[in-house]
């Protein structure tokens, strides 16, 4: 038996249905909640896993730090960490099988390769920094904070979009001429 996995050579197929997968979202949070008692994010477990990787370069100074020190000896042992590698794993499986995986830079005709990828890399220093300093992501908020009809997480949400439609504003030339 053949234990290769078979990608269409007739382009990618199209993706899934937005209500479908909605939904599907909403009861894994909903199962988060029942069996965790938490919900859903992403930046904890990255941040985990950089505790992880400070623990390989000097195990007593992390353990000493203010933020990672928290953590113990063993900070992967945590449900977001096991959430954000089945995540990654799940969309790379889904981008095979569907066949969507590409390495390619997506810019715009008037940004060069160099210029894409630091605007990229600035924007996500500054979101992953800014998501540790308000302990926690603009995913955990949105789900788990919106969720539960949090007054706070609607607000952000609001202010989340409004700034995200002004900054587009400001970038767009990127993409043409």
């Amino acid at each position: 038996m053949n234990n290769t996995i078979h990608i269409p050579p007739d382009g990618p197929k199209p993706y899934a249905n937005p209500y479908l997968a909605g939904i599907l979202l909403g009861l894994v949070l909903l199962a988060s909640f029942v069996i965790l008692g938490a919900g859903l994010g992403a930046s904890g477990g990255i941040a985990r896993m950089g505790a992880s990787v400070s623990m390989c370069v000097s195990a007593p100074h992390t353990l000493g730090s203010e933020y990672f020190g928290k953590w113990g000896a063993k900070p992967l042992n945590y449900y977001l960490v096991f959430m954000f590698v089945g995540t990654f794993i799940g969309a790379l499986f889904s981008a095979l099988l569907a066949n969507r995986m590409r390495i390619q830079v997506e810019r715009g005709a008037a940004a060069s390769v160099k210029r894409r990828l630091g605007y990229a890399l600035m924007g996500g220093l500054l979101a992953g920094f800014a998501s540790r300093l308000a302990q926690g992501c603009t995913s955990g908020q949105a789900l788990s904070g919106g969720a539960l009809l949090l007054s706070g997480s609607i607000v952000f949400m609001l202010c989340l979009f409004v700034s995200g439609y002004a900054t587009a504003w400001f970038v767009r030339r990127q993409w043409y001429d």
